[in-house]
């Protein structure tokens, strides 16, 4: 998304939240640059699923993040790239709500602000993320680890009365073989190698449907193949789902800036010293002198 269309979306969600204010509400629903959208509802309707303006962070007088704007469209799969300290990681504790910035702005599609809402409302209304190191229940099978993380009422009288409904259990082995683990289903998740692991943690995200996924090195300590799966996977869940994946790997970068829909046309971001350095094609940031300077080397 160009500079231009983000200010657009910005004085957009100035002037709409001005509207509602005035408006006083309307049954629970608000109207939405003309339509009517349901509380919680991802306002995707001018392309961008996530809005990021001018966004800084201080620990201790370091700035982590500095004046960071970052749209990313919905359906879209966005590499990020850039040295330690660039500000990635501290991009993503803003996005879920780890961190609250010294300044900016932070949407969710067009209507819902981030920065008003808890980690965990975050996560509810769909967005999620991926550590660098996989968190599974490694005492619970593959499956189990996948049924604790449906996308259902988890209250206690829930989780001891609840029996798979049948569409539940489609769902589970959907996902099963999507991440490469359907023979699997039964054995220990501790027992998993590495990028097992990392799959089966993806699939737990996946059993949530987030609209959009922060993918923090998740091929890390990977073997070839795995890696070359965990780039296909990726690749399949491009369109149905918004994918942030922040790598090192520019062979990884590359398969994934490359391949699937719309390759020609697939952005990958640069962060330095908190803001974005450089943003377009692979090809465009490679040959970037700047980029080549502080982060590929010549």
């Amino acid at each position: 998304m160009t500079p231009e269309l983000m200010k657009a979306g910005t004085q957009a969600r100035l002037a709409h939240e001005q509207r509602a204010q005035q408006a006083g509400g309307s049954g629970g629903r608000e109207a939405a640059y003309g339509r009517v959208v349901q509380p919680g509802q991802v306002d995707v309707a001018h392309g961008a699923i996530l809005y990021l303006d001018d966004i800084s962070v201080s620990f201790d007088g370091f700035k982590a993040l500095n004046r960071l704007s970052l749209a990313i469209d919905a359906g879209e799969l966005r590499c990020i790239i850039g040295p330690n300290g660039a500000g990635k990681t501290t991009m993503m504790d803003v996005i879920t709500g780890k961190t609250r910035p010294d300044s900016g702005s932070a949407f969710f599609g067009s209507t819902i602000d981030l920065l008003r809402l808890r980690e965990n409302a975050i996560a509810r209304i769909g967005i999620g993320r991926k550590f660098q190191k996989p968190t599974v229940f490694e005492p619970l099978t593959v499956f189990e680890n996948l049924e604790l993380a449906l996308k259902a009422d988890r209250r206690a009288r829930a989780a001891v009365w609840a029996r798979l409904s049948g569409e539940q259990l489609d769902r589970i082995g959907e996902v099963l073989a999507l991440i490469h683990l359907k023979d699997q289903a039964r054995r220990t998740a501790g027992l998993l190698s590495h990028g097992q692991k990392q799959w089966l943690e993806i699939g737990m995200l996946l059993m949530q449907d987030p609209q959009l996924l922060l993918l923090d090195e998740p091929v890390a300590g990977m073997t070839d193949e795995e890696t070359e799966r965990t780039a296909e996977l990726f690749l399949s869940l491009e369109g149905r789902h918004s994918l942030v994946v922040v790598e090192h790997d520019m062979s990884f970068i590359g398969t994934l800036s490359r391949g699937g829909a719309n390759a020609a046309r697939k952005k990958v971001t640069v962060l330095h010293e908190g803001s974005v350095l450089a943003e377009g094609t692979l090809d465009d940031v490679q040959s970037n002198d700047k980029v080549i300077e502080v982060y590929l080397g010549r």
